[in-house]
């Protein structure tokens, strides 16, 4: 396996571009997803059935379809409808942080139950309505159960970005795909994106691992 050091060096501002863009499409879709996600929990969690059917269903339906066809049908369908022409930023963006919401939502009911009862009815008895109990004393205690769940579905989502790729966003695996099929060579393209994606991934690890620490001995 001979490696082509000329064609990296030609193709490494593309993929300093393609990594800028994919660490920008996982921010955006891990803050969409988190805050979607916590609303479609709770919304879950709702003791009307009525109420919480359409949550279940949203749930169902994400965790139970491929990504790449939720992908396509956000391209080529939901981003037409609304705005009248398609962006493969804006659908990915979109896609990823729908997908990623119903994932959330199940780590956020899981975390939330997670809690005795008795923390809830304690705030309760203070004074407190269900909003502010659940948001000064059962959230805080959740979410550092939920830092590490959280952390992989973060961490999934980076390497599930590079299936923008085939909508043409242009992200990293983007630009991977772009100099295979210029220069019919596979190790070079394929091997620098997996690993920068090792280190995206990696380095999010490090951070996450941090972050739950400091936050057990609080």
């Amino acid at each position: 396996m001979d490696i082509r050091w000329d064609l990296l060096a030609e193709y490494a501002p593309f993929f300093v571009k393609g990594t800028l863009l994919t660490i920008g499409l996982s921010v955006c879709s891990i803050l969409l997803g988190t805050i979607f996600g916590l609303f479609i929990g709770l919304g879950k969690m709702a003791q009307n059935k009525l109420i919480s059917l359409p949550f279940n269903i949203y749930i169902t339906f994400f965790r139970g379809t491929p990504l790449l066809v939720q992908i396509l049908l956000v391209h080529f369908g939901l981003v037409p409808l609304i705005w009248g022409e398609t962006n493969g930023i804006l659908a990915a963006i979109i896609a990823l942080s729908l997908n990623s919401a119903a994932y959330v939502a199940e780590i956020f009911r899981a975390g939330i139950q997670s809690i005795d009862k008795g923390q809830m009815e304690a705030a309760r008895s203070l004074g407190m309505n269900h909003v502010q109990a659940m948001r000064y004393v059962i959230l805080p205690q959740a979410f550092k159960r939920m830092i590490p769940p959280l952390g992989n579905e973060f961490i999934v989502l980076i390497k599930d970005s590079s299936l923008a790729a085939i909508i043409a966003a242009k992200e990293l695996m983007y630009w991977g795909q772009a100099m295979q099929g210029q220069y019919y060579r596979v190790w070079e393209p394929y091997l620098t994106a997996a690993l920068i994606y090792l280190v995206l991934t990696f380095s999010l690890s490090l951070l996450l691992s941090r972050l739950e620490r400091r936050l057990a001995v609080q």
